[in-house]
């Protein structure tokens, strides 16, 4: 029986090989980490953007509700307006009249 063959016939890899190798897998991982992160950081962008476009809206909307507490707090004309409108409230003397919502005849 012959001797044992060589698995590559051309000899043993040289450490350049492999090194070269070993480089393009790390700068490959690397690359992909790097567009994964890139992607993250546009998303964050994207949502920091929209909660403060939120956040401005949430601030008018405390100051509209300051302002109307201020006046519930200060202004009896207000008091009654709400009363009136909102509840249905008269003044002791006054009539209401109903009159039928749309077209009825």
């Amino acid at each position: 029986m012959a001797g044992a063959q060589p698995l590559f016939a051309h000899g043993a890899v040289s450490r350049r090989v492999v090194g070269g190798a070993a480089l393009l897998v790390v700068v490959s991982a690397l690359t992909m980490y790097g567009v994964s992160a890139v992607l993250r950081v546009s998303h964050m962008k994207r949502e920091m953007e929209t909660l403060e476009r939120d956040l401005v809206t949430l601030r008018a909307r405390t100051d509209e509700l300051t302002k109307t507490v201020d006046r519930l707090r200060s202004d009896p004309a207000y008091i009654e307006k709400l009363a009136r409108e909102d509840l249905g409230y008269v003044r002791e003397g006054e009539t209401i009249l109903k009159f039928p919502k749309g077209g009825a005849r």
